[in-house]
């Protein structure tokens, strides 16, 4: 038998749909946009904001169409006179409370608020009165909460919870002392935050947003005693062109590069590089721990929310953790050694920026781990918006630029290191390599199409000569903490397992564009972010790291062979109990 189909009428349009739908699905099947501000489909539906009423006939009031399920002959009007006013009332209550700053707040242009205030045409404060003024906490490296911008529709709490099972935030308090807020009130730097950034993704206004570095960086940029590197990750490519009107999963990298140079970068190079010396020393980790009894699964160490994760919630784990830097640290290890001695320029004076999508980078980047004598691998972070930010400051029309390469001899990566970006992009990387060298051929099939795709967590068996290594990858925390639960009991048979913080990996990273909750409805950001890296990838000359002939060179003259003494001290690192709570 087929899916049983409720009949209702919205807005004299006949809908039929699956029983179990809400009016607010419904009226979405036949066109009818009805505002929202709260609702996030499956993560947040609880009617919090009562901006989506509807009038149904034959009750009285009004219906919160985001929960409200279909019925059977029901009627619905989602425009009438007393709709549209309560819905103002509504949102000049909201606005009442909220700091309205508008022209200088970093969400200006891309804020759910201030769109739906427009539509309704709210030109001024129709409720004054009292409000309470709160500390803005920006002591941590990577998020800034304001919650005097926050409209209190949860739905950060929500994701924070639900989504990556972290619980760092919550709601507090009744009335108008309601607010979201952490154990004691305590900086986010201070409690069980993984800086992954997905509540910034899904703030509606600008209560949630990146600590800023662009300050810093333009700087360093005037400054003409320093010399400024910027290196970007697979990831932003995919994503950047959205802040500029280009359609979601358009490759930038011409244009990223060129930006980048007319901005006053002395060099511009490519964290894929980084990434394939990541997989050389991966790859060489794995098959040593495989062949010589090491600590079984391996899990990889690219995401620095999934490391801060581990080292809070599972510290008595920490062997399993792969020993790698990730792409960018390895990379600016590198570029104030092996190319600063190249090319005569004194470490101390070069400044490497790293274009990241993810905001835990900041966190990663200012890590006591991450240095060399004495100096940091990476001296600034900044996110896919913030390269935005510049560019528009810059007063560069973006999208009329010309394609520009990578500067050389650090700028040649491979098709391997591309689809770093996406889950199941660094197992995939890594396992290209790995099967060569335990085979000994330049083997042809390279596409490991197992652990590809957007389910939360991938399983796998993959054959390579006459081993059978079973793997996982797993993005997201919540899928994330299944995985370690199985480890942790004994019961994972795995051994190699990839875990990204964030949902889809590093396509869908903090620090990336902000895309509006019905955005998300309309297209798969997701798919078409990894479409346009795994596009990259097939279309590569190389598409194996260890056949890059940058990455062959370097070990040659300077590294030595994966996993040296050389190697270890400045591409690998160690890991940290962390209290939950300081």
């Amino acid at each position: 038998m087929g899916e049983k189909l409720i009949n209702l009428t919205i807005d004299n349009k006949k809908v039929s749909v699956p029983a179990g739908t809400t009016v607010l699905e419904a009226a979405r099947t036949v066109g009818i946009d009805i505002p929202t501000l709260c609702f996030l489909k499956e993560i947040n539906e609880v009617g919090d904001c009562r901006v989506c009423l509807v009038e149904i006939e034959g009750r009285r009031g009004f219906a919160t169409s985001c929960i409200q399920k279909v019925e059977e002959g029901m009627v619905v009007h989602t425009n009438t006179k007393d709709v549209l006013e309560a819905r103002k009332v509504v949102l000049d209550l909201i606005i009442s409370n909220h700091k309205v700053e508008c022209l200088t707040c970093v969400r200006s242009g891309n804020c759910e608020l201030q769109d739906i205030a427009k539509k309704f045409n709210i030109t001024g404060l129709e409720f004054e009165g009292e409000r309470i003024e709160h500390e803005i906490d920006d002591e941590s490296p990577s998020i800034v909460r304001d919650f005097n911008k926050c409209i209190l529709c949860r739905r950060c709490v929500a994701t924070c919870k639900k989504v990556q099972k972290v619980g760092a935030i919550e709601t507090i308090n009744r009335g108008f002392e309601a607010c979201v807020s952490t154990v004691d009130n305590k900086s986010l730097n201070d409690v069980n935050c993984t800086f992954c950034g997905q509540c910034i993704q899904n703030c509606p206004t600008g209560a949630l947003h990146e600590k800023d570095s662009t300050g810093e960086v333009w700087r360093k940029l005037k400054d003409e005693d320093v010399y400024v590197i910027a290196q970007t990750a697979p990831a932003v490519r995919a994503a950047l062109g959205e802040e500029f009107g280009m359609e979601v999963g358009t490759n930038v990298t011409g244009k990223m590069v060129t930006a980048l140079k007319e901005l006053g970068f002395d060099k511009v190079f490519d964290t894929n590089t980084g990434a394939d010396f990541t997989i050389m020393e991966e790859a060489n980790e794995l098959i040593e721990r495989i062949q010589n009894g090491g600590t079984l699964p391996m899990i990889t160490s690219c995401s620095p929310g999934w490391v801060k994760y581990i080292e809070m919630n599972y510290p008595d784990q920490l062997a399993h953790v792969s020993s790698c830097k990730s792409p960018h640290e390895m990379f600016g290890a590198l570029l104030k050694t092996y190319y600063a001695k190249k090319e005569g320029i004194d470490p101390a004076k070069i400044f490497v920026v790293s274009v990241m999508p993810c905001i835990a980078k900041k966190f990663e980047r200012q890590r006591t781990e991450m240095q060399n004598d004495g100096m940091y691998d990476v001296d600034a972070v900044i996110t896919t918006r913030e390269l935005a930010r510049m560019i528009k400051q810059g007063n560069i029309d973006f999208v009329k630029l010309e394609d520009s390469e990578f500067d050389n001899p650090m700028g040649e990566a491979t098709g391997a290191a591309a689809i770093f970006g996406t889950t199941g992009g660094v197992m995939e990387a890594a396992l290209r390599t790995a099967q060569d060298t335990l085979t000994g051929k330049d083997l042809e099939e390279i596409d490991f199409k197992e652990v590809r795709g957007g389910k939360g967590i991938k399983k796998a068996t993959v054959k390579i000569g006459d081993k059978e290594i079973k793997v996982v990858a797993a993005s997201g925390l919540a899928n994330a903490q299944e995985i370690m639960e199985e480890i942790k009991s004994g019961k994972a048979d795995y051994q190699f397992v990839e875990i990204m913080a964030c949902p889809g990996g590093c396509i869908m990273g903090g620090g990336q564009p902000i895309k509006k909750s019905k955005e998300r409805l309309d297209k798969d950001i997701r798919k078409l972010r990894a479409d346009c890296l795994y596009s990259i990838d097939e279309k590569s000359k190389i598409r194996k790291s260890h056949e890059n002939p940058v990455v062959k060179k370097i070990y040659k003259e300077f590294l030595e062979k994966p996993g040296s003494h050389v190697a270890h001290d400045l591409l690998h690192t160690t890991y940290v109990k962390r209290e939950k709570y300081k």
